[in-house]
């Protein structure tokens, strides 16, 4: 690593060279994550939802009316969390979705999307998509594919 200037290491202000190239990778991809992450959020929290709850009412809306449990919407997240259960209660309180027990076993708690929700969702689809597309707009076609090969790749990596 001796002698390589590093855009993320300046960015950072790190004073000293990372121990490896794939730490200093490492590390830039979890910033651009950040960066993404940040600006997505804020275009959400304009319907007073953080980027969590936006992702659980995408994740309903996509389910097309059938319920999903809480088990399989923790599944669905793009970022996990372990506390599911505090994240839908307060998207009930929002009224944005509505939990009732399943007829067929009453054990189990089902989740579906509010008209509310739906709502919020529609309000937010375009602002969204063009965040979305800004945060990659640099790319070429050619290099989107071969950026989300690599992602995908180091996701089906060893965990």
């Amino acid at each position: 690593m001796a002698g390589r200037k590093s855009s993320i290491g300046e960015e950072i202000r790190q004073r000293k060279p990372f121990a490896s190239r794939a730490q200093e990778l490492t590390v830039a991809l979890l910033r651009t994550s950040d960066v993404v992450r940040r600006r997505i959020a804020q275009v959400v929290e304009r319907e007073g939802i953080t980027l969590q709850q936006y992702n659980v009412l995408r994740i309903l809306r996509g389910a097309r009316g059938e319920p999903l449990s809480a088990l399989e919407i923790g599944d669905r997240l793009i970022e996990q969390t372990p506390g599911v259960s505090r994240l839908l209660e307060r998207l009930v309180t929002k009224k944005l979705i509505r939990r009732d027990r399943a007829a067929a076993d009453r054990r189990m708690i089902e989740c579906f999307i509010t008209p509310k929700g739906l709502e919020v969702l529609a309000r937010l689809d375009q602002a969204v998509t063009r965040a979305d597309e800004t945060a990659v707009n640099m790319l070429t076609l050619r290099e989107l594919d071969t950026l989300a090969d690599l992602l995908e790749r180091i996701r089906e990596g060893p965990a």
